[in-house]
């Protein structure tokens, strides 16, 4: 039987070159990320915002399911150190409305540290020795990487840029994710403005394969085996899709989140920073519309994802997606509630067969 598989596969211990997107906040649940690594694929937990001790009863709670490799993705953003208290009032008097209309108390001030530790995180990582360990927001110190590989871990990060993912480069890093303009969820960039840096998916895999020695995942708006086959012809060396495995059964994202994907028939992603203080991709909705036409402040990352958290989590709760946090990529209308060991063999099978047509296009 044909099997997809590259360099880079290979070294990963993988079946198949897919990737399942570390997505942080819910959608990347112990019973996803187990269901993908069993498949073949690299189940990738998003613990940007899970304390250390909770990192390592979930790793386990993987493995105790599949001896299948799987990563692990934190955001490397430094967290602010404080958050001036007029900046606070203004936040919290803008989100006010939305907390009474469900039902909830009147929202509170936020206090530092906004997030956990990223040092702890890192130390939980290392502990874990999970496959893969990726960062987003940021690279990592020579310290830091050096703790990882010699730990056994291979490492990446995103980039959005040429340059960052030359700095991955220079820095000792084992392979990059090229993150395009279509991407679901938050910009990976930090050497450059992010709405400056929205090359999309298909130009940027081919800028950093040409750019860099380092095997290239691409990732953003690869949604089936087409997008697949695309990408591995420009020289990725495999695929990472996420709002393609939301719409799993596996996933823990909520189920308003589930149906407007399903529903959703074109592109109805914005880019908003009203949600947690910094550029993210997700479904529109009326926050995002409302937040926006008001040019409401929110605050620095990730202290604003505390003040909208317990409104997103009363919301989804209710089935109400008009303030839930829907990331999702822009090519989320080809979304498909299959299993994920399912939608994996099946974006294997459209992979090979696009690459097959693809071979009869050429005549001698």
């Amino acid at each position: 039987m044909a099997r997809l598989h590259t360099a880079l596969s290979d070294q990963l211990g993988l079946v198949v070159p897919i990737v399942q997107a570390p997505m942080a906040g819910g959608p990347a649940s112990i019973e996803l990320v187990a269901a993908v690594s069993q498949a073949g694929g690299l189940g990738s937990f998003g613990f940007a915002y899970t304390p250390p001790e909770e990192m390592k009863r979930q790793a386990a709670a993987v493995r105790a399911k599949t001896n299948g490799p799987f990563g692990i993705n934190l955001f490397g953003a430094p967290l602010p150190s404080d958050v001036p208290d007029a900046d606070q009032r203004e936040a919290l008097s803008a989100v006010a409305g939305y907390y009474a209309e469900l039902g909830l108390p009147h929202p509170e001030p936020v206090r530092a540290p906004y997030g956990p530790d990223f040092s702890a995180q890192l130390d939980a990582v290392v502990d874990i020795r999970p496959k893969v360990f990726t960062t987003h927001l940021s690279a990592l110190s020579g310290v830091q990487l050096g703790r990882l590989k010699a730990a056994g871990i291979l490492v990446g990060a995103s980039a959005t840029c040429v340059a960052e993912a030359e700095m991955l480069q220079s820095l000792g890093f084992d392979f990059v994710i090229a993150q395009g303009g279509e991407a679901g969820g938050h910009r990976g960039t930090y050497l450059r403005d992010p709405y400056e840096a929205m090359t999309g998916t298909l130009a940027l895999t081919r800028l950093l394969a040409k750019a860099v020695r380092l095997p290239v995942i691409a990732a953003g708006g690869i949604m089936d085996g087409e997008g697949i086959a695309a990408v591995l012809c420009l020289g990725a060396q495999a695929a990472q899709l996420g709002t393609a495995f939301i719409a799993c059964p596996e996933s823990g994202a909520s189920q308003a989140h589930k149906e407007a994907l399903l529903a959703a028939r074109e592109d109805i992603t914005t880019i908003t920073e009203k949600f947690s203080g910094k550029p993210a991709r997700g479904i529109a909705n009326r926050f995002t519309r409302e937040m926006q036409a008001r040019n409401a402040l929110q605050l620095v990352f990730p202290a604003q994802n505390s003040v909208t958290a317990k409104l997103r989590a009363a919301s989804a709760k209710a089935g109400n997606p008009d303030f839930v946090a829907m990331w999702a990529g822009q090519g989320l209308a080809l979304s498909r509630a299959l299993p994920a060991a399912a939608l994996i063999a099946r974006l294997e099978a459209e992979a090979i067969e696009a690459i097959r047509r693809t071979a009869n296009i050429v005549k001698e």
